[in-house]
């Protein structure tokens, strides 16, 4: 079938909506009913051959009292697909009621005729209870041609049933004789799809959420593929989306491997795993696998939370795809993510988020702050990575605080930087700015892999493909740009042969890295003794020892001197820790010439808490040198407790791709004054004349 055939029955569809649910239902929920009832008309259409005999073998196994699962393979085998309706009624059928209440009756039987499968997409759908009663609501006319409303469904199955629009695998003739080709699975998913992506940038507002452009899957699905393509063999892969919405990335995905297999003559069955939070989102994604026919054993689709319902725990994939949730919340995952249903994320144990041990760290945990998940889930596919031969290649796309958000020793930086120690990168690449429907910041595709090229191993390669793209004639929501086939031709050819180019940079993963340490100043102190100060620590030292210190204190010339000697004048008498900071803060007198306070249990100086800085060195450095060259020259007596520090990684596409714009020269900035000077003057010669 052509494209051209194709887009007619496409537009015939989403025509329906405007001609028969106008008024009746909001333009945002038109999916609601179109989406449903294509499905719907394409199982009945194929369905229709064979439904006197479903009938007949369900009517003889009636009183055998079969498991559901027996009978669903009995049923499946007469129907010659993977579902079955098992009441009286073919769509066509239910057009011939003659009361509202008759279609009603006969059109919930019919619903609940299908198979299990079928009744989930419905129940998921809400069909039942929202789309349903909306369509039989018999209130009210239509406010457009009089027509009462309770024949809206009576219209819509009339539009479904038309001798022009053929849903059904097997040709037929229209109304006029004309022969109207059939629809295979194939032809049958392109034209859903394309309804589900018109449904999207209809509802620009949603469409970020269930919808990832397809110039983005294709890209995505090319790095993951390409690569390896000459490693391909005859056998069976498989294809894992953590966050799959309705199913696109898994089915691009499908359909390049096919390609690929193609080309090089293999025999390759790809098994399709997913999981999705939202039910209407699922009931789509498993809507498209019916309708192309898949087998059960080749899609698995879940609907239940990724983060703490993982349906795919302990498996693993040979390719992994996702676009999860950025900037979402995942606070309400914590209580059913911990083993003892708390709400402190420092509870949870999922191996998937928390390796202890790791860097000697008992508790390493890879937790994000609760406002941003995005992260967990790259972190899920990672633990699903196979080990054998060919391992796992992932795509994921994320915002930008994927690559720099966390300090050290905070999870987002754990997460990096577990990934990167265990040369986990291939590569990170910047996509254009308002390339996405609901979101205009920049987004990356994050690019790993556990089987690095040998000219790879503990390197990582980032691209900055943010102008690579061309203009949309109208914008979708957010969207403005796509990447167009050279754009991404230009991405693949840069992860086929690595190297620095002005778009691109291959560095070591250390070079990411970096340890924050603290660099301290020795607290150096006098005292300064004053009728005034006594009186302010009077008021604060402990009722025991007031009398004493005062005692000693009162008897000091009211004068400046050393800590010291303070502190030797008061050498009899027990002092806490509490008095002594009380000491230092009334009588105390900072002073750069002032002699050091002393030593803590360490050996080191004590330290000057206001003085502290954080330093960040690059791993790829000493400490040592870091501090010879950009600290001791300034300040002599810093000094580092703690030299090991804290390891961190984070990501900056600025500081390799940033390009400021040209200074003007000074001979055009003098024009510039020269050309305002003159018309300044002009301006203030017609005023003056004017008032002469």
């Amino acid at each position: 079938m052509s494209d051209f055939d194709h887009n007619a029955i496409v537009s015939y569809i989403w025509g329906i909506a405007n001609d028969v649910l106008r008024d009746r239902f909001v333009r945002g929920k038109y999916r609601d009913v179109i989406l449903p009832m294509t499905v719907l008309r394409r199982l009945d259409a194929v369905l229709e051959p064979t439904k006197a005999d479903v009938l007949a073998m369900a009517q003889s196994e009636a009183g055998k009292k079969l498991t559901g699962d027996t009978l669903k393979k009995l049923l499946c085998s007469v129907s010659g697909c993977g579902y079955y309706n098992t009441s009286p009624y073919t769509m066509a059928d239910l057009t011939r009621a003659s009361t509202l209440e008759q279609l009603e009756a006969n059109f919930m039987e019919y619903l609940r005729g299908f198979s299990a499968d079928v009744q989930e997409i419905l129940t998921r759908f809400d069909f039942y209870n929202v789309t349903f009663p909306k369509l039989m609501d018999v209130r009210g006319v239509n406010d457009d041609n009089g027509t009462p409303r309770a024949e809206i469904l009576t219209a819509l199955l009339g539009k479904y049933l038309s001798p022009t629009l053929n849903l059904s695998p097997n040709p037929k003739k229209d109304g006029k004789g004309n022969e109207i080709p059939g629809l295979d699975n194939h032809a049958m998913g392109t034209v859903f799809e394309e309804l589900l992506r018109r449904f999207n940038e209809e509802n620009n507002e949603e469409a970020g959420e269930h919808f990832t452009p397809r110039d983005i899957v294709t890209l995505m699905a090319d790095i993951i593929f390409e690569p390896i393509a000459e490693e391909l063999k005859h056998g069976t892969y498989s294809l894992y989306d953590g966050a799959c919405g309705s199913g696109g990335m898994l089915t691009v995905g499908e359909d390049r491997l096919k390609l690929l297999a193609k080309e090089r003559n293999l025999r390759i069955n790809l098994q399709l795993f997913g999981q999705e939070i939202n039910p209407e989102t699922y009931a789509i994604a498993k809507a498209d696998a019916l309708i192309k026919g898949r087998a059960d054993n080749e899609f698995h689709i879940s609907c239940a939370s990724t983060l703490s319902a993982d349906s795919c725990y302990g498996k693993s994939f040979n390719f992994m795809m996702s676009n999860p949730p950025y900037g979402k919340s995942w606070g309400t995952e914590v209580k059913n993510m911990t083993a003892n249903g708390t709400a402190n994320k420092k509870d949870i144990t999922d191996d998937r988020f928390v390796k202890p041990g790791y860097a000697d760290d008992p508790d390493y945990a890879m937790l994000p702050d609760t406002g941003d998940g995005q992260m967990l889930f790259l972190l899920n596919m990672v633990n699903k990575m196979k080990t054998d031969e060919l391992g796992s290649r992932i795509a994921s796309v994320h915002n930008g605080s994927s690559l720099f958000t966390g300090n050290a020793g905070q999870g987002e930086s754990n997460a990096r930087r577990y990934l990167l120690e265990n040369d986990l990168v291939e590569a990170i690449i910047q996509l254009p700015e308002k390339i996405f429907y609901n979101t205009g910041i920049a987004t990356y595709i994050w690019l790993l892999t556990n089987r690095k090229k040998e000219s790879m191993r503990g390197k990582v390669q980032l691209i900055d493909a943010s102008k690579w793209c061309r203009p949309l004639r109208k914008n979708l929501g957010e969207r403005n740009c796509e990447m167009a086939p050279e754009d991404r031709a230009r991405v693949l050819d840069l992860i086929l042969n690595p190297r620095n180019t002005e778009n691109s940079i291959v560095l070591s993963n250390e070079e990411l890295g970096y340890r924050s340490i603290i660099v301290e100043r020795p607290l150096r102190l006098s005292a300064e003794i004053s009728a005034e100060r006594l009186d302010q620590l009077k008021d604060q030292l402990p009722e025991k020892q007031r009398d004493a210190i005062m005692s000693v204190l009162s008897a000091l010339p009211e004068d400046s001197m050393s800590w010291v000697a303070l502190e030797k004048s008061l050498k009899g008498i027990k002092l806490t820790k509490k008095i002594s900071d009380e000491l230092r803060k009334t009588l105390g007198v900072k002073a750069a010439d002032a002699p050091v306070l002393g030593t803590d249990k360490s050996g080191y100086p004590i330290a000057d808490a206001e003085l502290r800085e954080t330093e960040q060195i690059p791993l790829t450095e000493s400490v040592t040198d870091f501090m010879e060259r950009e600290v001791l020259p300034y300040a002599q007596d810093s000094f580092v407790p703690d030299v090991d520090g804290k390891i961190g990684y984070e990501i900056s596409f600025n500081r390799y791709f940033y390009k400021p714009a040209p200074l003007r020269s000074i001979a055009d900035i003098i024009a510039d004054i020269r050309t305002l000077d003159a018309g300044s003057d002009v301006i203030l010669n017609s005023i003056i004349g004017g008032n002469q």
